[in-house]
């Protein structure tokens, strides 16, 4: 079982110790002690309203820390402005995307590209990398991003974040609405990323794709970290997925 001891055995990329976070009168995340490895995939697991999306806007400055510290590599940064934060390398995939639908697929991309004004700025390399894992993006490169389906609206949410190397992409629920053709497409995509050593922490509640991307699990209820360790051994046993989830690998499949 986790003890609440904020002393890595490794160094992290990110760091939260004894972290809490009020939203108003409402205190959300009570002590919160995780970490982020680099390079590794970490899925926060957890019931509808347990603090998983707080711990990552949280993290983006969005909803500042009430108390508590949250280092990047040896910087504190629970002070830092969202933009400064993003400076670091870090991107931040809400549960609402986050695009522009009044603008094209093109224009959404360079918004998300600090370093490119222009199309023509971009990476040719990396764009057509992004092409290969989202063929529907280049089909649509000029048509407002409103008109995309939902899991193309998904996969242009996914891909700004990918339009320049970063060093750690949050991503909240980027399965959830997406057929199980879809989700198998970025399943693929995510495991590319994560072959560029992009480290990755996915907020997910389709507990098949958590399992075949993540190398660390981290359950949360009611504010608070319950579990942390390797996800192969969540995975493996059906007792503990249900004791903590309510739910088992063979029942939670789509």
């Amino acid at each position: 079982m986790y003890n609440p001891v904020c002393k890595p055995v490794y160094k992290p990329l990110i760091r939260l110790c004894g972290v809490h976070t009020h939203i108003g009168a409402y205190h959300i995340l009570h002590g919160i002690d995780f970490e982020i490895p680099e390079g590794e995939v970490t899925v926060l697991l957890g019931r509808n309203g347990a603090g998983k999306t707080t711990t990552l806007r949280s993290m983006m400055g969005l909803c500042p820390a009430s108390e508590g510290k949250i280092f990047f590599r040896d910087t504190a940064m629970e002070a830092m402005p969202t933009a400064e934060i993003a400076r670091l390398g870090i991107a931040y995939v809400p549960e609402s995307m986050g695009i522009f639908s009044d603008l094209t697929v093109q224009e959404n991309m360079l918004l998300a590209a600090r370093q490119a004004r222009r199309a023509q700025d971009l990476d040719p390399e990396r764009l057509n990398w992004i092409f290969s894992l989202f063929p529907a993006l280049r089909k649509f490169w000029l048509f407002p991003a409103g008109k995309l389906s939902g899991g193309q609206k998904q996969m242009l949410a996914i891909a700004r974040a990918m339009i320049e190397p970063r060093v750690l992409i949050l991503i909240d629920e980027p399965s959830k609405g997406l057929a199980p053709s879809m989700v198998n497409n970025l399943i693929e995509a995510l495991l590319a990323l994560k072959a560029q050593r992009t480290s990755l922490l996915l907020v997910e509640q389709n507990f098949r794709m958590a399992s075949a991307l993540g190398d660390r699990v981290a359950v949360m209820d009611d504010g608070r970290i319950v579990f942390r360790g390797a996800m192969a051994d969540l995975a493996a046993d059906e007792s503990l997925q249900q004791r903590l989830l309510g739910l088992s690998l063979g029942g939670h499949g789509s």
